[in-house]
């Protein structure tokens, strides 16, 4: 019996078997159609679904003679862009709820969270910023005085401040702790600095004194350490200061050795390590560039948007681009990106720094779908792990 002659007697007569017949017929063909539309199977299903509960409400109206299929395949894309839209508007508000959830997390919470980083996060301030933030939160100063002491304005004092708020937000952003810049700096100005024993500061004072005199053996092993590093930084940031003042003089070549580090020399890349074919994709960590991008093209190949955007460095391009999109419109645009791709080979290499290379890709498709060109893909470090950039 053809479509329409199912339909009708499913219709009239309410035949389980008729409109069972017409599911298995055509099951295939709005699950693919579905599938295009949202990128995730278990979406699709629900759609397929969808559709057929549909069609069986609407089997008496629907006008005889016109292809079945042609109907299917409209009623599915209606129904999957309907699931899209509100998928975006559920992703909405649950972002909505998110920062309704931050603005009302206590201080306390989030000192928690931020005290093992907050050291670290300030350290890594360039001088003016670190200075603003010791002088507005751990001294406890107004902005009037810590423009005094930066040679600023009050109002350039809290532009400083407010920048290098913005800052440790990404910072802490990047390893998971989202937070809002009032809040951070009310939990930095509360939990910063603890105050010190009584009999501590009596000791301190008299063993300073004493030039370390009365000091147990740790403490002056702790000092020589401290001298020694001290001495080390203010050598490195004179080798600095001296090259910017050759550059700014014309000089052409500066080389500045580093004892402790060493940029890696870029080498030529083997054949038998750069090709990758797509059977072979897996999730191969971060620990170099390599990895990284091999990650990336994995959870682009399996509709994993999570696994995707953790492959990605915060703030690069790519991630910029994914962050206003639905996960479901990030999965169909990856999904598209790979189609087609039998592999992919590394052709160069450019080792830029320690923290950044960048990779030239050349995709791999089939046969005749025709040439792919390649693409530069730049690779930061980040806390000794590689995410791609774009």
């Amino acid at each position: 019996m053809d479509d329409n002659a199912l339909l009708r007697q499913y219709a009239e007569n309410g035949s389980d078997e008729a409109f069972a017949t017409l599911v298995t017929r055509h099951a295939n063909l709005v699950y693919s159609v579905a599938m295009r539309q949202v990128g995730n199977p278990h979406e699709a299903e629900d759609i397929t679904q969808a559709v057929f509960i549909i069609l069986a409400q609407k089997a008496a109206q629907l006008r005889q003679g016109k292809a079945l299929s042609s109907w299917l395949f409209q009623a599915t894309r209606l129904t999957a862009n309907n699931f899209v839209r509100s998928e975006c508007r559920r992703h909405r508000r649950e972002e909505e709820a998110q920062v309704q959830s931050i603005l009302n997390e206590p201080e306390s919470a989030v000192w928690a969270r931020i005290a093992p980083l907050l050291d670290t996060a300030v350290g890594r301030l360039h001088e003016k910023d670190r200075q603003a933030i010791l002088l507005r939160f751990y001294e406890g100063r107004n902005l009037r005085e810590v423009g005094i002491v930066l040679g600023a304005s009050e109002d350039a004092a809290e532009k400083r401040v407010s920048r290098a708020l913005e800052k440790l937000r990404k910072f802490f952003a990047r390893r998971g702790i989202n937070s809002t810049t009032a809040i951070i700096a009310g939990a930095i100005s509360a939990n910063s600095v603890q105050a010190a024993p009584v009999t501590l500061v009596k000791a301190v004072t008299a063993a300073a004194i004493a030039k370390g005199a009365a000091a147990s053996g740790s403490t002056l092993i702790n000092v020589k350490g401290a001298v020694k590093l001290m001495a080390w930084t203010k050598m490195k940031m004179a080798a600095v200061a001296g090259a910017v003042i050759l550059l700014a003089a014309g000089t052409t070549t500066v080389m500045i050795h580093h004892p402790h580090k060493q940029l890696p020399t870029p080498q030529p890349i083997a054949s038998s390590q750069v090709e990758v074919p797509k059977t072979s994709w897996r999730f191969a960590g971060h620990a170099d560039p390599e990895s990284a991008f091999e990650s990336t093209f994995w959870a682009m190949s399996q509709g994993d948007a999570k696994t995707y955007m953790a492959t990605l460095a915060p703030d690069g391009g790519l991630f910029k681009e994914a962050q206003g999109k639905s996960e479901n419109e990030i999965v169909a645009e990856n999904r598209r990106t790979v189609e087609g791709l039998t592999g992919y080979r590394i052709i160069d290499k450019k080792i830029v720094s320690e923290e950044r290379v960048i990779l030239t890709v050349l995709p791999e498709t089939a046969t005749g779908q025709g040439p792919k060109r390649p693409g530069k893909l730049v690779i930061l470090r980040i806390d000794d792990q590689w995410k791609v950039s774009g």
